[in-house]
């Protein structure tokens, strides 16, 4: 399930958001209020990292990782939600 940056800027999202790219990136800049879980660190302690009752948006740099990702974690249970564009799109909606 995807997520726009339109509707994400008029819509409260009320749920986690989720970086999935590296700290260097983060740190360097990233979406109000989201935090940092580097892709194979949430690959591989997702379990440990998220729980099935909580709505997750995710985000790459481009939209090519992030919906990959979310669609294994939708199939694991998980409430999941790709943003479409990924931080590029964010960036350039600003």
């Amino acid at each position: 399930m995807n997520i726009t940056i339109k509707y994400l800027k008029n819509n409260l999202f009320n749920g986690i958001i989720i970086d999935i790219r590296s700290i260097q990136k983060y740190n360097n800049n990233h979406l109000p209020n989201a935090v940092n879980i580097p892709y194979s660190k949430l690959m591989l302690q997702y379990k440990e990292l998220l729980n099935k009752e909580n709505k997750y948006l995710i985000y790459c740099e481009k939209g090519i990782t992030s919906p990959k990702l979310v669609s294994y974690l939708r199939k694991q249970g998980y409430n999941c939600y790709n943003l479409v564009g990924g931080y590029e799109e964010w960036i350039l909606n600003e």
